[in-house]
């Protein structure tokens, strides 16, 4: 299991976002953080480390419980845990 991976490489894995280039994207518009640090789609990230991921009206706040290389959609959800998600409904 490695140490780190970068942050759009563990999106697309665990699925938290589909595509990596939909990833690199989200994260180069400052829409990600790390911790409670804006993160750019290379920042390292590991286990432990909580993500606030902001999607158009949803807020999604994750932690990273394992990193894999490779993972089957099955396992791919074990790779974090949603502490918290929001809506923002624009009226």
């Amino acid at each position: 299991m490695a140490g780190t991976m970068r942050l759009d490489k563990f999106l697309k894995v665990s699925r938290l976002i589909k595509r990596r280039t939909v990833a690199k994207e989200v994260a180069e518009k400052g829409r990600i953080s790390v911790n409670g640090v804006v993160a750019k789609p290379g920042t390292n990230v590991k286990v432990e480390d909580e993500l606030v991921i902001k999607f158009g009206q949803k807020t999604v706040t994750a932690r990273i419980d394992r990193l894999e290389e490779n993972a089957r959609k099955e396992v791919a959800t074990e790779m974090y845990t949603i502490l918290k998600e929001e809506r923002k409904d624009e009226e």
